[in-house]
């Protein structure tokens, strides 16, 4: 049996085409849900944002600390260790944080990596003034 091109194509030449939007909808829909399902969101707050890559500075912004408290919460995803000059204080740790001094956040440095905070303090303070643990 052969196929009659030619008839085929007067047949369709005259019409014009018909999208149905229903199934396109449906289409788009499935779409948008497929991605939505399958993408992966991670934690994050908006002060932190150089946490993208392996490490970044925990500290805050200036307007964080601008409070009346003497120490202010910093929470890392799968806290472990923290480390203060050296002295390890990981036993301070509570529910993934750990309280820091303000003139630490002001005048100190924190760096935070997977699971790990490392403080320096400013000169004169003590590692077991500089962070305490949550309340």
């Amino acid at each position: 049996m052969a196929l009659d091109i030619k008839s085929h194509k007067k047949k369709i030449s005259g019409q014009k085409p018909v999208i149905n939007l229903v199934p396109l909808i449906d289409i788009i829909f499935c779409l948008l849900i497929f991605l939505v399902v399958t993408s992966s969101f991670g934690e994050t707050s908006s002060d932190e944002t150089a946490v993208s890559d392996s490490s970044g500075t925990g500290k805050p912004n200036v307007t964080d600390t601008s409070g009346s408290q003497e120490y202010y919460l910093i929470p890392v995803h799968n806290l472990k260790t923290v480390t203060v000059n050296g002295q390890d204080m990981s036993h301070l740790i509570k529910n993934g944080g750990i309280g820091v001094h303000s003139r630490v956040i002001d005048e100190g440095e924190i760096i935070t990596k997977s699971g790990t905070i490392v403080i320096t303090t400013p000169p004169g303070m003590s590692p077991e003034m500089a962070v305490k643990s949550p309340q």
